[in-house]
């Protein structure tokens, strides 16, 4: 059940890879497949508070720090005047990793709180001075600008936190919150393949809350004048039917107006009789052996087939590689894109033969199946971010 679960997972993260490539969108809700379900599925969310001077963004109940290109976590927690192992073992990292410019590092305390911006009076502290003196003369900002205040961000926008957990993915985390993959990456600096470890806080983005618009009410418009006839004179009179202008004909009771359409309407066309080969299921079973696992939506979005070490993994359709992933396991995952909108998803793979970008045609080996106990090639079809039974395109 453990591995059922991880498998599902690990697709997951197929799934979010695809960001990565340049026709796909990475809710894969683009209109160019299809598939375009946005208006109906997504979740605004308002853009990550800016740091302050120090690089710092402070909410009531804990702060993170936000590192600077070509930094490592010791420099990080150097510049902020904290224990390196302390910030490194927080965060999952050592203390030499090298990080990204705009990665998101959790405080494990609060630092020196700043007073909040509405006592615009209180003094700012030589920490952020320091910084700015610093930034300056590295030509990273102007020498005229004046050092930020450091602000507290209000309680209503404290955005909640998760802390990865062996397995997970940027895509299954995105979902579970109900918040855009593309908005959870760009909150915490996450790479173009978005891969997150285990034990990482990840800041969960916040539903963006637009100030209401205020229209003026339309003024009624002016009720007309009446109209007086002049003294003497007489009133209108309208002009009775004529023979040039008869009535409109009485309309036919109800049935025969219902029989008189179902004559015109055309006779329903045979669609199982006009079904095209292109429409037909068209894909091959990536390796042979029986069907240990079934397609269960919700516990198993794929099939498992029973297969032993080192069987050639074969490409169900043509395609492309859209992507190649793994999870926090290094559990491999290959992900094809067909010109009919589906994907195929396989995993528990190892000695793969393909790369990202890679044109294969049905029946192409593209890895063979790793050992396990019991060894076996996970096997899923989606479309867009629905899983679709294998079999419903397999038979």
């Amino acid at each position: 059940m453990a591995f059922q679960t991880r498998t599902l997972l690990l697709c997951s993260a197929a799934l979010v890879a695809l960001s990565a490539c340049a026709d796909f969108d990475l809710d894969m809700r683009s209109p160019s497949n299809g598939l375009s379900t946005a208006d109906a599925a997504r979740q605004a969310t308002a853009p990550r508070p800016r740091a302050d001077a120090r690089g710092v963004i402070t909410y009531p109940d804990y702060q993170v720090a936000i590192a600077r290109p070509g930094e490592t976590v010791g420099s990080v927690a150097q510049r902020l005047g904290m224990s390196e192992t302390e910030l490194a073992r927080h965060n999952a990292l050592d203390v030499t990793t090298n990080l990204r410019g705009g990665e998101v590092l959790a405080l494990p305390r609060m630092i020196d709180t700043p007073a909040p911006a509405a006592q615009s009076g209180s003094a700012i502290e030589i920490s952020t001075l320091a910084d700015t003196a610093i930034a300056r003369a590295e030509g990273t900002a102007p020498a005229s600008a004046a050092p930020r205040p450091v602000v507290t961000q209000p309680a209503e926008s404290q955005p909640r936190q998760h802390r990865v957990q062996r397995g997970e993915t940027a895509f299954q985390i995105a979902r579970l919150y109900n918040v855009a993959p593309r908005a959870l990456a760009e909150w915490n600096g996450l790479d173009p393949e978005m891969r997150v470890r285990e034990g990482q806080v990840l800041l969960i983005p916040v539903a963006d809350q637009p100030a209401p618009v205020r229209t003026a009410a339309a003024a009624p418009p002016p009720a007309p004048e009446p109209t007086v006839s002049p003294p003497g004179a007489g009133s209108a009179t309208p002009t009775p039917p004529s023979a040039s202008q008869p009535l409109p004909p009485p309309e036919p009771p109800a049935r025969e107006a219902e029989a008189a359409a179902a004559e015109a309407r055309p006779p329903s066309p045979a669609l199982s009789e006009e079904r095209t080969e292109a429409t037909r299921p068209r894909f091959a079973m990536p390796v042979e052996g029986r069907i240990i696992r079934a397609y269960a939506p919700g516990r198993n979005e794929g099939i498992g087939i029973a297969a032993s070490a080192g069987t050639p993994v074969r490409a169900a359709a043509a395609g492309r590689v859209a992507a190649i992933t793994e999870d926090t396991n290094k559990v491999p995952v290959v992900v094809i894109q067909h010109d009919n909108g589906l994907l195929s998803v396989y995993a528990q793979l190892e000695n793969l033969t393909v790369t990202r970008g890679t044109t294969v045609s049905q029946g192409q080996t593209i890895g063979r199946v790793r050992s396990g106990d019991p060894s076996f090639l996970h096997f899923e079809v989606r479309r867009g971010m629905n899983s679709v039974d294998p079999m419903s395109v397999l038979q």
